[in-house]
């Protein structure tokens, strides 16, 4: 896919413009002396209709989630506060991944794709809703009632930006999402290493960023 073909570039928002809400779970396990990565675990256990599923569909309240999610946890032999979960969703923007919103902004479509929780449950802390304003479009779980990876997630967005599958770059910190924008015709990139992302979205878009890791804190 060159540059000239491409029309739009999609971010996910947790793990991809702020940090990874991972380190935190695994900060939580080891706090409270469980398996690592349970959290993952539980959350890939009946994934279409678990609790994180439901909160992400706005199907279920805060206070809904804690319930289902605890007593998953239980099921598999585990104790875990709901509400101690959803803390660890608490991230901070990285401001390097904005410089390089900004300057992608400049030449192409943009998008952020996010499974969340409805406004009123959003755990993000401070910065992020300044960060969403500078996107085109912003298509929301909670809001739209589908979540990644479900592929109407994925038109959805094209539909919004009035473009194909096949003008767009997506990335994500996860390769469950990514398969299917992959399996539609989407450029894909998985944000393990976020500068090491940047740069490979660089050669996609013939752009280089580097004046974003002037400011680079990760």
């Amino acid at each position: 896919m060159s540059a000239q073909q491409i029309e739009a570039v999609l971010f996910d928002f947790g793990g991809v413009m702020t940090t990874s809400p991972f380190d935190n779970f695994a900060a939580l396990e080891k706090r409270e002396e469980l398996p690592a990565d349970i959290i993952r675990v539980i959350n890939s256990t009946n994934p279409d209709d678990n609790a994180w599923a439901k909160f992400e569909r706005n199907d279920v309240d805060r206070a809904g989630f804690c319930e289902l999610f605890e007593e998953e946890a239980r099921a598999l032999g585990h104790r875990l506060i709901g509400a101690d979960v959803l803390d660890c969703l608490k991230t901070e923007i990285r401001p390097f991944m904005v410089d390089a919103l900004r300057q992608v902004a400049g030449t192409y479509r943009t998008a952020m794709l996010t499974n969340n929780f409805s406004r009123g449950d959003d755990p993000g802390s401070g910065g992020h809703g300044e960060t969403k304003e500078l996107f085109e479009v912003i298509v929301e779980s909670a809001v739209v009632g589908v979540r990644k990876p479900t592929p109407r997630f994925y038109e959805i967005a094209c539909e919004m930006l009035g473009v194909e599958p096949a003008a767009c770059v997506f990335l994500d910190d996860l390769g469950i999402n990514l398969k299917p924008a992959r399996a539609m015709g989407m450029t894909t990139i998985k944000v393990v290493d976020p500068h090491a992302a940047l740069r490979e979205l660089g050669v996609v878009l013939d752009m280089s960023f580097a004046g974003a890791f002037v400011h680079a804190d990760d």
